[in-house]
């Protein structure tokens, strides 16, 4: 069954919180997911480098880590938001058709985007930096984490193509991966695993982003589609895993930022069950101490531990 979709992935609805494709296709029925783990747990996260929504869902999957991180394991699918741009819905025709809308969710999620990208250097398709994700994810799959991180750092706050294998090249660097190697993955064993991930995405019959599967060892499963309170997702582990225990974890700001290299002000505020006006001054209280470093936007800030 195959089933055009008149609504442009690139806008998101704040009211169901995900990023939907342009097709839905389900190829078959559901199958087991292909990735093994001996936790109690596994979540399958069908996610896009630009999808704004993901980004929305970044402070809750944090804290789903550090929290219920020994009994479950998340790992990343790519989904194929933006194929290209030869299309024409929802009011959306070109790339600066989306400036206004990327700047309306970054208020509504709490999350710094800075929509003038689409003005500025715009992308022509999501799947490039997809496919340098599976690259990564050939060398480490931790690092390919944070090598997601960085890309969408670059795209939401610093308004950079990541279609453009400069910026790709320099997210690789950072976080530590082997440039050349993540090249020559990236033109040949990567666009293959790229495509598989399309194809399981088709076969969970997945319509957006974020949609995640929890799923135990017997193969009962629960869904959580879209940006979502972080209730909903804890809400999906206890009900496969009612003795699951909560972790604990420090939420002192050294200890935090140790954990997490870079944080918004929402992602502070949920990681530390602190207020948000008062995360927001003490952030800005370190930064003024010199303890932090303060990026802004026009839409928000990100703060990194000052290593200087």
């Amino acid at each position: 069954m195959k089933k055009e979709s008149n609504h442009n992935p690139l806008l998101c609805d704040p009211e169901t919180g995900s990023c939907e494709i342009p097709v839905f296709q389900q190829e078959s029925a559901v199958v087991q997911s292909p990735e093994q783990t001996d936790k109690p747990l596994k979540v399958i996260y069908f996610t896009d480098p630009i999808c704004s929504s993901c980004w929305g869902i970044e402070p809750q999957l944090r804290k789903l880590k550090l929290e219920y991180g020994d009994c479950l394991s998340i790992n990343y699918h790519m989904g194929g938001l933006l194929p290209d741009w030869n299309y024409n819905s929802g009011g959306i025709s070109k790339p600066s058709d989306v400036a206004g809308h990327w700047d309306e969710v970054s208020i509504y999620y709490d999350m710094p985007i800075d929509g003038d990208i689409w003005l500025e250097d715009p992308l022509d398709s999501s799947y490039p930096p997809s496919i340098a994700f599976k690259a990564a994810q050939l060398q480490d799959n931790d690092q390919a984490i944070l090598f997601l991180r960085i890309l969408r750092e670059m795209v939401f706050l610093q308004k950079k193509n990541i279609a453009k294998w400069e910026y790709i090249a320099a997210a690789a660097k950072m976080v530590g991966l082997d440039e050349v190697q993540l090249l020559s993955d990236y033109q040949r064993s990567a666009p293959i695993h790229f495509e598989e991930d399309l194809k399981l995405a088709r076969t969970y019959g997945v319509r957006g982003f974020p949609t995640l599967y929890f799923e135990d060892q017997q193969g009962n499963r629960e869904m959580v589609y879209g940006a979502k309170p972080y209730a909903f997702y804890e809400a999906a582990i206890l009900k496969l895993n009612p003795t699951a225990i909560k972790g604990t974890y420090r939420q002192d700001c050294k200890s935090i930022f140790s954990t997490y290299n870079s944080l918004t002000v929402k992602e502070y505020a949920v990681l530390t069950d602190t207020p948000r006006s008062t995360s927001e001054e003490l952030l800005n209280e370190l930064t003024a101490n010199k303890l932090l470093q303060k990026s802004t936007t026009k839409n928000g800030a990100i703060w990194h531990l000052n290593v200087t």
